[in-house]
This record gives C-alpha cells, sequence and structure tokens, in this order.
C-alpha cells in the first residue's frame, strides 16, 4: 500500500490536471508535489520522445535496472512500453539469460548496453571497458543520454520502492510471462 494517497484530477489544481492523463499510480501519488511531479516527468518525457538513443536500446536498459532491483512496477510497465519501440519477447528473454550470466542470442551491442546498465545499477558506475566499447557504436550525445536514462531510471526504482506505489493490475499479467524471482 502507497505510503501517500493517490490523486486523482478533481484532487489537483487544474494547470497540474495534465500531469494525470497517463493515469498511472506513479503519476497519480508524484503530483503531490506538483512542480517536482512536473520535473520528473519533464526529465522522463526528455527520455522518451526526445533521446537520441535508439528506443529499442533505451529500453532495454531500463528493463534491465527494473529487473536487478527486482521492481515489479518499474519492469512490468517497460515491458508494455519497449514493445512499442521494438523490444520483442526474444529481448527479454535474453535479457534474462543475459542477467544469469547465461548465454544469450542478443548482438553484441546490446549485451554491452545490459552490462553498462548492470554495472551503474550495482556498481555505481560503468567500468572503462564497458564504456569504451558502448562508445565505438553510439556519438557522444548518445551516450551521455543512455547514462542519463540509466541514472534516471535507478533513482525511479527507489521512488517506487520507497512509497510503496502499487502496480496496476493490468500490468500484473507481465509477471506470469516473466516472473521476477523474489517478486511474489
Amino acid at each position: 500500500m502507497a505510503r501517500l494517497p493517490y490523486l486523482e484530477a478533481n484532487q489537483v489544481a487544474p494547470e497540474y490536471r495534465d500531469m494525470l492523463k497517463r493515469n498511472t499510480n506513479l503519476h497519480k501519488l508524484l503530483v503531490n508535489s506538483p512542480d517536482m511531479a512536473r520535473a520528473f516527468n519533464g526529465v522522463g518525457g526528455y527520455i522518451r520522445f526526445k533521446s537520441k538513443l535508439d528506443p529499442r536500446l533505451r529500453e532495454l536498459a531500463i528493463l534491465q535496472v527494473g529487473w536487478l532491483e527486482k521492481s515489479e512496477y518499474e519492469f512490468t510497465h517497460h515491458v508494455k512500453i519497449g514493445k512499442e519501440f521494438g523490444v520483442t519477447d526474444k529481448d527479454i528473454a535474453g535479457l534474462i539469460s543475459d542477467s544469469a550470466g547465461e548465454p544469450s542470442k542478443l548482438e553484441p551491442l546490446v549485451k554491452a548496453v545490459l552490462k553498462g546498465a548492470r554495472e551503474m545499477t550495482r556498481e555505481l558506475a560503468m567500468s572503462e571497458a564497458t564504456f569504451a566499447e558502448i562508445k565505438q557504436h553510439l556519438s557522444d550525445e548518445q551516450m551521455v543520454d543512455l547514462v542519463l536514462t540509466i541514472g534516471f531510471y535507478c533513482a525511479v526504482v527507489r521512488v517506487l520502492a520507497t512509497m510503496k506505489i502499487d502496480n496496476e493490475p493490468y500490468y500484473k499479467e507481465v509477471l506470469q510471462q516473466y516472473p521476477i524471482p523474489g517478486v511474489n
């Protein structure tokens, strides 16, 4: 159960109601601080709609963070979002295998991006070797976008966990296909 209330549009000043268009529990809770919610939405919106990073790579990096941190909310939401941007069931199965140190059929750049996301999530920073490997394929702008995306979603999973934001029932069906170890 969430630690703060989920607000509905009629509980929010009219100038902030646009932030509830997505109608997710995350947005309904964050709007308890409407200006912070707007800033949060600005970064998230940039990542999703304006970043120069390939959207499939972006979504796989986000999924890696959600999977590692056992964030049911983040992982399930981005399975759905990722599929809108070219992530396949084979990609997700490969991510799960790769995370466990098992062989996968993912292409080398994807494996490197996932490794970089794991390093940033678990070890604070991407290693020199992983950064250099990814940098062979991405521009400086794309590297900044990748690192900030991973960092942002490392923060998002911590917000979700600390605020105990409930996952919407619609997304729980994703767990049947991709159960996260240690998550009920």
